[in-house]
């Protein structure tokens, strides 16, 4: 008599290709409770989540806009989780970068746009690695967790974000709690006109092109990888371990500057508290979903704006409360996390 049992081992290739498949339909069908729940049809709901926001040019350039961040956060969270590095701070490195942006811009004014341009993402990139140096460093030279430090210093960020918009960078004029307008000149250029899609787009996906070509075409992507399959095996091999995560943990900070920076110079021209809803910690989920890989976190974050600007479509057109998509963020990450037990176990026929 044939049986089948579980056993441990690698999951076969195909089972770990459908997997973030499998999580977004478990997540869209435990969803659909609450939908049901909040007197909506989960049919109509899924509709203007998914496909509406397809069918209007305005909604494709608004799920672009809200790609540029996510896939910035997202290709950094993945980048150093992929090493073996634990970084949750995405998010305060992106307010790093997006200081640098409203400290920069606004004495670029008699710079030419191409300059004035590259001193920004420089800065941006620079700011996003120093705010993630003092965590990398404290886990390579006395061993304490990145976990709790990235995260607690993301909280530290906004403290020091609240300080400066309502002490020396407030508005003198209204009291708004704003920096001052960057120059036009710092300004990343619109790509498609009336729209807001921006230069920004295009330094996320190089970007994406060139941390993949890091960790696949490069000697040091090899000790990233051995480093994040083994830490132990990959000393042994003579990998020096703690300098390869440590310059992951600064690369993956300086990636997630870029993305606030990218939000101050395309989007809103100046430093808000609230420029972030939180693009670092959602950066985590499209890692996590695109499974640690390239074209992975490219397909994760569009999906993760999509669901956005549908969430909005959803909540106009069938009062779905707007919160729908965060929602749904959090349902997936745990769905995925969930199913990416299956990769540590495989069915074996046995009579």
């Amino acid at each position: 008599m044939l049986g089948f049992k579980l056993e441990r081992g690698s999951a076969p290739l195909w089972l770990r290709g459908l997997i973030p498949i499998l999580a977004i339909v478990l997540t869209f069908a435990l969803v659909s409770i609450l939908i049901v729940f909040a007197g909506a049809n989960p049919l109509d709901a899924i509709n203007q989540l998914l496909i509406i926001p397809l069918t209007k040019n305005t909604a494709r350039g608004d799920i672009m806009v809200m790609a540029t961040p996510l896939l910035l956060t997202g290709a950094s969270v993945a980048f150093a989780f992929a090493s073996g590095y634990y970084n949750i701070g995405a998010e305060g490195q992106l307010y790093a970068g997006a200081i640098a942006g409203a400290w920069l811009g606004p004495q670029l004014q008699s710079q030419p746009p191409l300059i004035a341009i590259t001193i920004m993402l420089i800065g941006g990139f620079i700011a996003g690695a120093l705010w993630a140096l003092p965590p990398a460093l404290l886990k390579v030279r006395l061993g304490v967790d990145e976990v709790v430090t990235t995260l607690l210093l993301n909280s530290v960020m906004l403290f020091i974000v609240s300080a400066l918009l309502n002490g020396p960078w407030r508005d003198p004029t209204t009291g708004w709690p704003q920096s001052p307008t960057i120059a036009e000149s710092a300004q990343f250029p619109i790509l498609v006109a009336r729209s807001r899609i921006h230069f920004g787009f295009i330094v996320a996906i190089v970007a994406i092109i060139v941390l993949w070509w890091i960790f696949k075409r490069t000697r040091f992507g090899l000790e990233l990888r051995s480093a994040g399959m083994g830490k132990e095996a990959a000393h042994f091999m003579g990998v020096h371990v703690n300098r390869v995560m440590l310059t992951a943990a600064i690369i993956s900070g300086g990636v997630a500057g870029l993305a606030g920076l990218g939000e101050i110079a395309g989007i809103h021209h100046h430093l808000v508290e609230a420029i972030s809803p939180g693009y670092g910690y959602t950066g985590i989920i499209i890692a996590t979903l695109g499974g640690l890989t390239a074209p992975g976190v490219a397909l994760a974050g569009l999906f993760i704006a999509l669901l956005e600007r549908g969430a909005l479509s959803a909540n106009r057109e069938l009062n779905v409360p707007v919160y729908l998509g965060d929602v749904i963020q959090a349902v997936l990450l745990i769905t995925t996390l969930a199913l990416l037990l299956l990769n540590r176990y495989r069915l074996r026929r046995v009579r």
